[in-house]
């Protein structure tokens, strides 16, 4: 529960420094420094431990999950960084949710975990409250820019949702570490000839420290959710990440505060918030019953 809570704390932060990086990189570039970044962070890592050979033995199943698990989460990053420039860090990280709702809904169906009956009823909250906020939103923010990164962003749920089941079962064979790894290395190279690396020497002092952050973040945020899933349900950390969107909202209101140029404030109605605290709620309510089960 702990490395799930982590995970949505990176990943509240994230929206907010990828809307700063933007101000200077295209997507591409920013997607592919990310990913190369982490698999030389993580690569080092390994070898110093020596764990390079976990990928030894591995069948053509393993292996095509593998390049099914990398080529999910390059469309995530690409998809969601695409939709979060139509849209505001808020709405970005509140749409991603349906990423984790539909990662439970596959966990039950694809590893057959289960859900008590008041489990069920805080998904039921949850749902509703995503509903809610997203009324609230296309009531003040209604254009086709929005619309459009909606979409781009419900495309990148789906396939995250397919990634994370991909890892669950990855798990089975290989470290967490390992899987990510792999990852990092295959979106580097393919992200490479898409990805212009001049542009880098362009970036400013708040847009450096932006995107190292971001950097930093996938390492820590991926690290912590991969081995969350290594010791806990996925159904259980899909939920937990649920409230990812409400922290993002604090961390916009701060960051549109201390720069107010750069990024700006959230506008969210009165029947927004209150879909919000069914998000946190319906998460909690979850949450809790499924620890007191494993008790």
């Amino acid at each position: 529960m702990l490395l799930a809570f982590l995970t949505a704390a990176l990943w509240g932060t994230l929206p907010v420094a990828l809307k700063l990086a933007l101000g200077g990189l295209d997507p591409l570039t920013l997607t592919w420094f990310r990913f190369l970044f982490a698999a030389v962070g993580l690569g080092l890592w390994l070898a110093w431990r020596g764990q390079f050979g976990a990928f030894r033995g591995l069948g053509r199943a393993q292996w095509g999950l593998l390049g099914l698990a990398a080529a999910m989460l390059i469309g995530n990053y690409v998809f969601y960084l695409y939709g979060l420039h139509h849209t505001t860090p808020g709405n970005a990280q509140l749409l991603i949710q349906l990423a984790p709702i539909l990662m439970a809904i596959g966990a039950i169906a694809v590893f057959g975990e289960r859900f008590r009956g008041g489990q069920w009823f805080g998904l039921a909250l949850l749902a509703t409250g995503l509903l809610l906020f997203f009324r609230d939103q296309l009531g003040q923010l209604a254009s086709p820019d929005y619309v459009f990164g909606t979409l781009l962003i419900g495309v990148a749920a789906v396939v995250w949702a397919i990634y994370a089941l991909a890892q669950k079962q990855l798990l089975m064979r290989l470290s967490s570490a390992a899987i990510l790894l792999f990852i990092y290395v295959v979106a580097s190279i393919v992200l490479l000839p898409f990805a212009q690396p001049a542009r880098l020497a362009a970036l400013d002092g708040a847009q450096w420290l932006a995107l190292i952050y971001c950097a930093l973040n996938t390492l820590g945020a991926y690290g912590a959710f991969a081995e969350a899933l290594a010791h806990w349900e996925a159904s259980r950390v899909s939920l937990v990440l649920a409230i990812t969107p409400l922290l993002t909202l604090g961390f916009v209101e701060l960051a549109s505060r201390v720069w107010p140029e750069l990024l700006a404030p959230e506008r969210i109605g009165a029947i927004g918030l209150f879909g919000a605290l069914l998000v946190v709620s319906g998460s909690a309510l979850t949450s809790l019953l499924g620890q007191n089960k494993r008790r």
